[in-house]
């Protein structure tokens, strides 16, 4: 452990370009192939939990009819895009950090990983998280303990670290995007979210930027479009039978 001013060293080129092509591989590998087998899984009625109060009302809302495909639509959309995904990535995270941020790892009991701040020079002991959203009450203690422990240890080993040496860096995000959560926190540590927290790992000003254009040049090697309407198509026929069972119930 040191909690010593170092000197600052932007990451050269060759180092932030392995470190995009680590993101980029672990995306393709770890988030896509996963988002992918999570989408054929929705074929089946069985991974939904109906609700006949509104699947009618959310295939209209949709796309203005309320038959079996617009019904799929309504179910398969809001997985594809939002819960499965987000939560496939959020699942990940601590595969991120080995993989992606390995080069800063921490041997230090609940640190993520340890980097010499760019712009202060100071080293960092920070707790890596997703989004601006994605802790929840509990966290704030957890995250509590763990620096209050760091700072115990620097104690024992004669070491100084100021509070704003342990921090908290959100892979994306704004400040303003934040939640209270992590308000909470940033009472006492600081919360790097975003463009800052990658200026300050890597010292590249736009290295947020070409990291999120990067990835995103990954979604061009997964069309999905195809997989989606298959999906949607086989979830209609399914839903269309149910629809029908339940008529002839009611006519019994």
């Amino acid at each position: 452990m040191s909690g010593e001013t170092s000197h600052v060293n932007v990451l050269s080129e060759e180092e932030s370009n392995k470190m995009i092509e680590r993101a980029k591989e672990f995306f393709r590998k770890e988030i896509a192939s996963s988002h992918i087998r999570n989408t054929k899984k929705l074929k089946k009625l069985k991974e939904f939990h109906l609700n006949p109060f509104l699947d009618k009302y959310k295939a209209r809302f949709l796309t203005g009819n309320d038959d079996p495909v617009s019904i799929a639509k309504a179910l398969v959309y809001p997985r594809v895009l939002g819960t499965s995904i987000n939560t496939t990535f959020g699942n990940k995270l601590q595969k991120f950090c080995s993989e992606v941020l390995g080069s800063f790892a921490s041997t230090t009991a609940g640190i993520d990983i340890e980097f010499i701040d760019k712009v202060d020079g100071r080293r960092k002991y920070c707790q890596v998280k997703a989004g601006p959203n994605t802790i929840n009450k509990d966290d704030v203690e957890t995250i509590k303990n763990h620096f209050a422990g760091v700072k115990r240890l620097a104690r024992t080993n004669n070491l100084h670290i100021g509070f704003t040496d342990l921090v908290v860096g959100v892979l994306y995000g704004t400040p303003g995007q934040l939640s209270g959560h992590y308000q909470k926190i940033n009472q006492e540590y600081p919360v790097i979210v975003g463009q800052e927290f990658w200026y300050r790992l890597t010292g590249i000003e736009n290295f947020y930027q070409r990291l999120t254009d990067a990835i995103g040049e990954v979604a061009t090697e997964f069309d999905s479009s195809k997989l989606i309407e298959e999906i949607i198509e086989q979830l209609a026929k399914e839903i269309e039978k149910t629809l029908n069972a339940d008529k002839a119930k009611g006519n019994a």
